[in-house]
């Protein structure tokens, strides 16, 4: 996925190896992934997310890609660069981060996404 990815990145002014971060933690590169509560495809798009970046399949690779990387550029922007919370509402929501006075909500899970989601990226963008 390694082109997508790069086009995507280039497209959304993002480095390819937080996308890549992102799709390793969402799916583990399993474009077929489905999680328990209906995320699905490569980064894990809600079907109602996926509606509302025009990605009208969330299993085909490159639309789901562009479409996290849309959404990824989007909360960046809304976070003002700051990357935790920008992933904190990947995972958690919007709504969850500004429940908590824009920090990481203290759900176990939004917390270790972020951990796993920086860790990943620190070492993508090392190779």
């Amino acid at each position: 996925y390694d082109q997508l990815i790069a086009r995507a990145a280039d497209k959304f002014n993002l480095d390819h190896a937080l996308i890549k971060a992102v799709i390793k933690a969402e799916s583990n590169f399993n474009h077929r992934a489905v999680s328990p509560v209906g995320a699905q495809g490569l980064m894990q798009l809600m079907p109602k997310t996926a509606s509302s970046l025009n990605v009208d399949d969330s299993f085909h690779p490159e639309k789901n890609i562009e479409g996290g990387a849309r959404y990824l550029s989007y909360l960046l922007k809304t976070y003002k660069g700051n990357l935790s919370l920008a992933l904190a509402a990947y995972n958690a929501g919007e709504k969850a981060v500004a429940k908590y006075n824009y920090n990481i909500p203290p759900y176990r899970e939004t917390q270790n996404y972020v951990r796993r989601v920086l860790s990943f990226y620190r070492d993508y963008q090392r190779t």
